[in-house]
């Protein structure tokens, strides 16, 4: 596992990579996170409705559901429904596997990255939703329910928390985030690695102000669709 990276033009403040009680973990800083997260994410669902219409009736076209919910582990390791607009075939699940056996390097390129470059199973419509990250607009309702947080590690599957090692706890310490360090820091351009050491950083390191940091930072990531595939 490699150590985590330089975060210094992340966060605007020094803090030990050794603090052991992280700030974030205290009940009252959780409940404040809680509040603000249910506020603004409700202001922003209602403000986001006529494109949650446009884009499922899109999405709804091939005749296929349109939102697709995949069990994430959220905090104190209790799963739940991530919530996205469904930006795969129907037969996703059949596709990955018949593309991984017949393709070696795209093979070896899952079994590091857990994505592809080149995915067949994405649909025209779901590519353009992934670029733009409009895929993961569903996950306001997340975040309205307290399952997810504005800004948090990325939300992994149960099986990725082994590549978390000794870290596992801090992922499990807070909740998910619809966006965090890694959404800012290149996404999918970035190494497993780099993705773990991000998590455990935000989490070592957290603040409201390093939280308003990643928000203010993730519009211009997004716009300019760093590592978005």
């Amino acid at each position: 596992m490699t150590s985590a990276p330089d975060l210094s033009d992340k966060f605007p403040r020094d803090i030990s990579a050794a603090e052991a009680d992280p700030a974030v973990r205290r009940t009252g800083s959780q409940l404040a996170k809680v509040v603000f997260d249910v506020t603004i994410s409700t202001l922003l669902f209602l403000m986001a409705l006529p494109v949650f219409a446009v884009i499922w009736f899109l999405v709804r076209r091939d005749g296929g559901p349109g939102f697709y919910g995949h069990l994430r582990v959220g905090q104190h390791g209790n799963m739940f429904h991530c919530l996205k607009f469904r930006t795969m075939t129907v037969n996703a699940d059949q596709a990955l596997a018949d593309h991984l056996a017949s393709d070696p390097v795209a093979a070896a390129e899952w079994s590091v990255c857990r994505k592809l470059t080149k995915d067949p199973r994405v649909t025209p419509v779901g590519r353009f939703l992934r670029r733009t990250s409009l895929d993961e607009l569903p996950q306001l309702i997340n975040v309205m329910r307290a399952e997810m947080s504005l800004v948090g590690p990325r939300p992994v599957v149960r099986d990725e928390l082994k590549y978390y090692e000794q870290n596992a706890h801090y992922y499990e310490a807070v909740r998910p985030g619809i966006t965090g360090l890694w959404q800012i820091s290149g996404r999918s351009d970035t190494s497993y690695d780099e993705r773990v050491a991000l998590d455990t950083q935000y989490v070592r390191e957290w603040s409201f102000r390093n939280d308003l940091v990643i928000l203010a930072r993730t519009l211009p990531a997004v716009l300019l669709q760093r590592g978005a595939r």
